[in-house]
């Protein structure tokens, strides 16, 4: 377990895929409270350019880049300007700092498979890990769990989402769901930007329509995920390990409006929810100061205004990926890995504009449906195995699927 920061010393805060969306939401409240918090590592994939902007802004004690071209630039850089940042590469890197002694906090913000071993690192040296890579837990729950225990790591949940549940569920949950009274959780969704478009008409959608998010600002990858509610399944999946839910106590609900960020019920009848602005800086703080509460940089929200918010039941056949997902839920093991894997390579075609947008669940379907959910769940070289099988396999029908579209 890390050495916890002397009472009166800022907390070391690693923002890993600080050049992401939520990243930037973590410096930006973290400059807001220069007393409490300090930049100590951070780290990027492939936008050298922009990191080198922080660092040279923050001058934090690492800084990592996916590739070692890449880590070289900045090197370069770094020393040029005089700075005493030790610059890192690779998984070895993230892992590294995800581990140092300078580092209280790690924000674990690499989107997809690319961040679990980061997290893992983060789970057993004992840190305070702010959970927004989601992919940790869909594909290896029990490792990640496992970790935080046996490290005696704080894992606090980041999407808005699992934020939201957490802030609504009481403080001790040693009894389990069951005991604390807790019925079920509901987590909403947007329904992205083709909730109310027809299904006919989205096999022509482009890239830039399917991030064109109503009410969050994302990466590009997360709002494709979004725009087929893929997110909302693996977010049930998340939500089944943070929680200790079975799939069947956690509930979808589609809520346009993106004010109410998720809710749970008890059995007494009530029904506690958390609603605010969408802003990722108000869960960010919430995991940043917890216990406690500071400013998010994030305007109130006036309820006295608040009109016409809305609640459905997600349309099955509109988003067949979170049916899927759900599926995979029940099923457990290593078909979480697989599912995500399928789903990265799938949504980086369509990016790509090498796939349409209605053949990412096809993708999905068929490699689920390819039998390497049957591998071991219980090891880290286990999962990582399924992983790169799943994407192979996921390729090959990404690429049948597309000469069959075109």
């Amino acid at each position: 377990m890390s050495t916890p920061a002397r009472a009166d010393a800022p907390l070391g805060v690693a923002v890993l895929g600080s050049t992401g969306s939520v990243g930037a939401s973590t410096l930006d409240v973290v400059a807001r409270h220069p007393g409490r918090f300090r930049v100590v590592a951070l780290s990027a994939n492939r936008q050298v350019d922009v990191l080198w902007q922080q660092v040279r802004a923050l001058e934090p004690v690492y800084a990592v880049v996916a590739d070692a071209a890449g880590a070289r630039d900045l090197a370069d850089r770094v020393a040029r300007a005089g700075l005493a940042t030790r610059v890192l590469a690779g998984s070895e890197g993230l892992q590294a700092v995800a581990s140092a002694p300078e580092a209280d906090v790690v924000m674990a913000a690499i989107v997809g498979a690319a961040g679990l071993e980061s997290t893992l690192a983060a789970a057993n040296a004992g840190k305070r890990v702010l959970l927004a890579n989601k992919e940790s837990l869909v594909m290896a729950g029990g490792l990640v769990m496992d970790a935080a225990a046996r490290g005696r790591a704080t894992l606090l949940p980041i999407d808005s989402e699992h934020n939201a549940v957490f802030q609504c569920l009481p403080r001790r949950l040693a009894g389990g769901l069951a005991e604390a009274g807790v019925e079920r959780i509901l987590l909403t969704a947007s329904g992205g930007p083709f909730l109310r478009r027809s299904p006919e008409s989205l096999a022509g959608v482009t890239p830039d329509e399917a991030c064109s998010h109503p009410n969050w600002t994302m990466g590009r990858k997360i709002s494709v995920d979004s725009a087929t509610m893929m997110n909302k399944g693996l977010e049930v999946i998340e939500a089944c390990w943070l929680f200790g839910a079975v799939p069947d106590l956690v509930e979808v609900v589609v809520h346009p409006q993106s004010v109410v960020h998720s809710l749970v019920r008890y059995a007494d009848g009530s029904v506690l929810a958390q609603l605010g602005h969408a802003d990722m800086r108000t869960p960010i703080a919430h995991a940043l100061s917890w216990p406690d509460r500071i400013d998010a940089g994030v305007q109130p929200l006036d309820v006295a205004r608040l009109q016409g918010l809305e609640f459905e039941p997600p349309d099955m056949g509109r988003f067949p990926s979170l049916r899927l997902a759900l599926d995979v839920a029940r099923a457990g093991g290593i078909a979480g890995a697989v599912l995500n894997a399928a789903n990265e390579v799938a949504v980086e075609r369509f990016l790509a504009g090498q796939l349409p947008f209605t053949a990412i669940p096809g993708v999905i379907e068929a490699t689920l449906s390819q039998g390497d959910a049957e591998g071991d769940a219980r090891s880290l070289e286990g999962i990582l195995a399924a992983d790169q099988a799943a994407r192979s396999h996921a390729a090959e029908h990404a690429d049948r699927m597309a000469e069959a579209f075109s």
